[in-house]
């Protein structure tokens, strides 16, 4: 059974979200703040974190910050009661995987932490090489000669797709099914923000390798 651990204020929301994931299969276990919640998620035990924004003790975005600081590619989704596009990309921005705005439908929220719980390495090997770069999908890391950068599970899906097919272009739709599963919802734009997110750490690592978009065909990791 998958263990989620919710980060949530608000207790009868929080009871309603439990019982909801309880019903698909899932433990939740409840955290009422970031303080709470930190010492227990930052050890690896849970499959996946869902964190509310607004704590009272801060923002929400800043544990997941913590979290990919530290080298943690646990999947993480955002509840907020904002919904302005710039919000749902600020969260993906700062590491989460999905972003998700109150109120929403539970049986849609079940769904999509279902579908993080699930997403694990496509056939993937202890470590795929192309180019420069090495990535090293169990533990998380993309690698270039001695830098090394944290990828969460929807960019290192990415990455192996890209890096798998030899600078060939990729569909749009094969990179979002590699990072988010067959027939699950994806956030709006969380693609775009997951490749602009991708190009910065390929730049970061100084990779000679870039993210090249071939419009209305599909993404190729090609050497510049």
């Amino acid at each position: 059974m998958s263990r989620i651990a919710l980060i949530e204020d608000h207790p009868q929301l929080a009871q309603l979200i439990q019982k909801a994931l309880e019903r698909g299969g899932m433990a939740a276990d409840i955290f009422p703040s970031l303080q709470a919640a930190w010492p227990e998620v930052r050890d690896g035990q849970y499959h996946v974190l869902v964190v509310d924004r607004g704590l009272p003790d801060g923002d929400g975005l800043e544990i997941v910050r913590r979290l990919r600081a530290a080298q943690s590619s646990i999947p993480c989704m955002m509840l907020t009661a904002r919904d302005a596009l710039h919000d749902r990309v600020d969260g993906l921005e700062s590491g989460a995987d999905d972003y998700l705005a109150k109120p929403f439908e539970m049986d849609e929220f079940v769904a999509r932490v279902r579908a993080l719980s699930r997403r694990q390495p496509i056939s993937a090997p202890a470590v795929l090489s192309y180019g420069d770069i090495t990535l090293l999908p169990e533990e998380g890391f993309m690698v270039c000669a001695t830098e090394r950068v944290t990828l969460p599970m929807a960019e290192m899906q990415i990455m192996l797709h890209l890096t798998r097919s030899g600078g060939k272009t990729v569909r749009r739709t094969a990179l979002e099914l590699a990072a988010w599963g067959l027939a699950e919802a994806v956030t709006p734009n969380a693609l775009d923000v997951a490749l602009h997110r991708l190009r910065k750490k390929l730049e970061a690592i100084d990779s000679r390798l870039c993210i090249v978009n071939s419009r209305g065909l599909g993404y190729a990791l090609m050497d510049q």
